[in-house]
């Protein structure tokens, strides 16, 4: 599998690179300025020289002038820019606390990826195929938490936290957003403005682009003086028809509704629950469904634990029976009701679950040839251990952290399964994050 391509602009590495300036809006440090060489660039994406000296915004091979003291600093000059700096396409780069590495060129930045997965496996002894990673274009997120503070009568601000502050940078466009989400910033900014009725309320829009049309789930609304009034909620509801919003929830308690969200996970349409998780974008997640489809071929039987909504339970389906776990009722829910609209599987049985407190035990699992997994960031050390009693021949484990799932793969590796390969997924453009797909077999 490559990497997904980005457009010629992206890639080129000019031999002249643009003219490096320090970053918009630069948190002020003390301390005088002093030169520094910058030899790497370190896990949270900063710049990295001899001390060590962390320096945001740097690139391996540039002189630099920072200011600031101790082991953190500002960057305030580059003095030599490396050919690997690119210009930012984002007006808000540097004051936003997201995408701090989109002056990096795509090549070295998804390589530095890499390299950084492999020396996670490392720390654990593990040792893989690690394959060319698969990444997520601009303008390809799907799902978006924006934070709200108070502004004029009839529109909030509205964004992503600054660096390094609780304050919010009122963005005016995002480029790693689906341009739907992008147009919708100015009705999201007056669906926003009557959530202040009380002073403690810091909103948090989590917006999601579906089939249906954007599904938003309000969190951070103080609750103990009531909740919001009758009007606030009435020009709740007026804001979101007029912008033909599909449906607002207040931690999951409908305020608004127009039309069910509702979004395609292989052959079936999955009717969400608020406030249900998907993948970033939709492209990182159809290759890491066929990655683990691929992976799953020539099973009798397949369990899918922490399914979600059905991310990978569809497409497993299509290739023999699945067992179908996941501790949200909810989603257990619309999983199950979308089983109508996708005929020809070959059968799915799913239950609520708490994997953690009641995992599925080796012995429920005897039957089982192939398993996935899609734990959260903490992993799945409870489950993992049951898998690794089991009988299963086939493992397929998705993360969105290495680290975890390196812990829980040497628990599978010492239980007699080899690690054969790994798909780096980068669904969280310009960031230090990385995620992956795992393939093991005993």
């Amino acid at each position: 599998m490559s990497a997904t391509p980005y457009t010629r602009r992206e890639m080129r590495h000019s031999r002249r690179p643009p003219a490096a300036r320090s970053p918009r809006h630069a948190a002020p440090a003390t301390g005088p300025a002093v030169e520094l060489a910058i030899e790497a660039v370190g896990g949270e994406g900063d710049g990295v020289a001899p001390g060590p000296v962390y320096v945001p915004f740097s690139l391996p091979g540039e002189r630099v002038l920072a200011r600031g003291a101790g082991e953190r600093r500002e960057l305030q000059s580059v003095l030599d820019a490396s050919p690997e700096r690119v210009e930012p396409p984002c007006p808000h780069f540097g004051t936003c606390g997201g995408c701090a590495l989109q002056h990096w060129a795509a090549e070295p930045y998804l390589a530095w990826k890499v390299e950084r997965l492999r020396r996670t496996l490392a720390l654990q002894h593990l040792e893989a195929e690690i394959l060319p990673p698969v990444a997520a274009r601009p303008a390809s997120r799907r799902r978006l938490a924006l934070h709200a503070r108070k502004g004029a009568r009839d529109s909030a601000r509205l964004g992503f936290k600054e660096r390094k502050s609780w304050s919010v940078v009122d963005i005016s466009r995002c480029p790693i957003a689906d341009p739907a989400l992008e147009a919708a910033l100015p009705a999201l900014r007056r669906l926003a403005a009557p959530l202040f009725e009380h002073h403690k309320s810091a909103p948090t829009l989590h917006v999601t682009l579906t089939a249906s049309g954007l599904d938003i789930d309000i969190t951070g609304v103080e609750r103990k003086s009531g909740g919001l009034s009758a009007d606030a909620r009435m020009t709740l509801a007026e804001v979101a028809a007029g912008a033909e919003f599909a449906r607002v929830t207040l931690d999951g308690e409908a305020a608004f509704m127009a039309r069910q969200p509702v979004v395609r996970l292989g052959p079936a349409t999955v009717a969400l629950p608020a406030g249900a998780f998907l993948q970033a974008t939709r492209e990182t997640e159809a290759a890491m469904t066929a990655f683990a489809a691929e992976a799953c071929s020539g099973a009798g039987r397949i369990a899918d634990l922490y399914c979600g909504v059905g991310t990978f339970t569809f497409a497993l389906a299509a290739i023999a029976p699945v067992l179908a776990a996941e501790g949200s009722a909810p989603a257990i829910a619309a999983l199950k009701a979308a089983l109508a609209t996708a005929p020809g599987l070959k059968g799915v049985t799913a239950e609520t679950r708490d994997l953690v407190r009641r995992p599925v035990l080796a012995e429920d699992l005897r039957k089982i040839d192939a398993v996935v997994f899609d734990p959260p960031r903490a992993g799945a050390a409870e489950q993992t251990a049951e898998i690794a009693r089991s009988g299963a021949s086939r493992v397929v484990g998705v993360s969105c952290n290495p680290a975890t799932f390196a812990r829980d793969a040497r628990a599978l590796v010492e239980a007699g399964f080899r690690l054969e390969r790994v798909l780096p997924v980068d669904q969280f453009l310009w960031s230090p994050h990385i995620e992956l797909v795992g393939v093991f077999s005993r």
